[in-house]
């Protein structure tokens, strides 16, 4: 029987350890802990990947997304139309800029829907913030026009997205803001927390970089009030080094989407991501592999049993289920969604070997049922 976790987070680490104590070493013996050169790099290549002008590392996504709302004038009053289907993380930056989440649904593809939107303004409405899940970009076209519009603000959580495009356009470029994650287990993972606000506008850019240092400007004088949230340069260089292969990474990632649609794509009981290429105006990275499925918990028993590591996205609750906070607001496909969805593994320490074992455990499971 195999042992396949859902993330192999060690091998982070040991897949390319002397390599990284190397980098780390460098860094270490020269003291450059803080908004030095590598910082510098990192943003830069970031900047160059994702086609933006401006890329700020900060200590962390929700940081990014709080900075990114602060920059742009997001504030007490305002409301942000976000989805349900998200981490806590996307809604709790709205609200603590003194904002109100408005929480709208998904469609089939797990994305926020574009039609589900516009009946969710109000006067008050300020921003839309869609979120790049699992690897793909929404359809920004769609959204796009309705905040054309109205009046209304882009900005993007793109946390899981990195190297997503949309009509040929990065994920994260196509409004005021948009936010990356470098949390361990994402697309382009550093060693703790870590994060990224990349903007096309100069001033959301200034007072990004001012807010995220303690208000201070180029010459160190604090000239507002800002925030310690820069990234440690120890995680930029460590994410500087391990771009240098984010290329292949994310092929990789879509060859194993491809064998998973190969090999589970016949099985009715199932509902899967769209494939690579199956829509020309997406190019999907596969951040997560999330299907649906019947019997979907008995499954997961199923393969757990046969060392094969599932997880519920969110552990299982999206954001509009959290009552304690105050959220009454009915999205009957999401909470349908909620009842089937799952995470396979996907990451790029899964050989063909594995994938080929998990569908066959898949396959095995709907076989008896």
């Amino acid at each position: 029987m195999r042992n396949i976790p859902f993330f192999p987070y060690p091998q982070l680490f040991t897949g390319d350890e002397d390599a990284l104590l190397e980098v780390m070493r460098g860094v270490c013996r020269r003291g450059a802990y803080i908004l030095q050169k590598e910082c510098a790099e990192f943003e830069q290549a970031i900047a160059r990947f994702l086609g933006v002008r401006h890329v700020m590392a900060v200590a962390n996504g929700t940081d990014a997304m709080v900075i990114g709302f602060k920059a742009a004038g997001i504030g007490p009053g305002d409301e942000v139309i976000l989805p349900s289907h998200t981490y806590i993380a996307t809604a709790a930056a709205v609200q603590w800029v003194g904002a109100t989440p408005v929480l709208a649904d998904c469609g089939s593809d797990h994305m926020l829907d574009p039609l589900d939107i516009e009946h969710r303004i109000t006067p008050r409405t300020r921003a839309i913030m869609p979120v790049q899940i699992n690897g793909r970009t929404c359809d920004m076209d769609a959204i796009g026009a309705i905040a054309r519009k109205h009046g209304l603000l882009l900005c993007e959580d793109a946390a899981q997205a990195l190297g997503s495009r949309f009509g040929g356009q990065a994920a994260g470029t196509f409004g005021a803001f948009g936010t990356f994650s470098f949390y361990p287990a994402k697309l382009l993972g550093a060693f703790g927390d870590a994060g990224a606000v990349v903007t096309n506008d100069d001033q959301v850019a200034a007072r990004i970089r001012l807010l995220r240092d303690h208000g201070r400007n180029q010459e160190g004088k604090v000239v507002a009030w800002g925030l310690n949230s820069r990234l440690d340069n120890l995680q930029a260089a460590v994410l500087l080094h391990k771009f240098g292969s984010f290329g292949p990474d994310l092929e990789r990632r879509r060859a194993i989407a491809a064998r998973y649609q190969q090999r589970l794509g016949g099985l009715p009981q199932l509902a899967l991501p769209p494939a690579p290429g199956a829509d020309t105006r997406h190019h999907d990275v596969y951040q997560n592999y999330e299907i649906e499925a019947e019997c979907r918990d008995a499954l997961r028993e199923h393969l757990a049993a046969r060392g094969v590591r599932t997880i519920i996205q969110w552990a299982g609750t999206p954001v509009h289920q959290f009552k304690e906070l105050g959220f009454s607001v009915t999205l009957p496909r999401t909470d349908r969604l909620f009842e089937r969805c799952l995470l396979l593994p996907m990451n790029t320490a899964l050989d063909d070997a594995d994938v080929d074992y998990i569908c066959d455990a898949i396959g095995s499971f709907y076989a008896g049922t």
